[in-house]
């Protein structure tokens, strides 16, 4: 049997400009987002410093539509996707290549305008429809401090039962 490859791209980062949006002749939306991401290293001196790293994302359909919406500059993401190669001729017939992040989905990290965080997962490839937000929350899925999650109960004890009781 055949070896899978596998192609995923997992990166939160921050927006370095507005989102661009899109209509294709076909009525299709497309979003482009460009995410400046952090790179710790050591620089000359032996000084930890942060290296800004650039990735041009693409997001399409309605998901686009909503980043288009609700994101701005500076605004952080967590983006799920994977990478994509292109390769074209600009318009002095010079060969030209790049790779994007095609976007699977978009969290949206942190406050946005009037403190509102938030969660609205969009859609993922493959037709599997959107995923319903429930909304905008100072909440996300993506965990900041795992310390606040208990641990099931070891032993003789019993898991709690009650919807007070789960930690999230």
């Amino acid at each position: 049997m055949a070896a899978s490859n596998i192609n995923r791209v997992v990166l939160t980062g921050n927006l370095t400009f507005d989102p661009e949006l899109r209509s294709l002749q076909s009525g299709s939306s497309v979003c482009k987002l460009r995410i400046a991401s952090n790179t710790r290293r050591k620089d000359a001196s032996g000084e930890w410093v942060d290296k800004p790293n650039y990735f041009d994302v693409t997001v399409w359909g309605a998901q686009g539509e909503n980043c288009a919406r609700y994101l701005s500059k500076g605004r952080g993401v967590a983006i799920d996707g994977r990478l994509e190669w292109r390769e074209w001729q600009d318009q002095q017939g010079n060969k030209r290549q790049s790779v994007e992040i095609v976007a699977d989905s978009v969290q949206f990290l942190g406050g946005g305008e009037g403190g509102q965080g938030g969660g609205f997962g969009g859609q993922r490839s493959g037709g599997q429809g959107e995923q319903q937000g429930g909304g905008f929350s100072s909440q996300t899925d993506v965990p900041v401090n795992t310390n606040e999650f208990q641990a099931a109960p070891v032993g003789g004890g019993s898991a709690p039962t009650g919807d007070d009781d789960i930690p999230f």
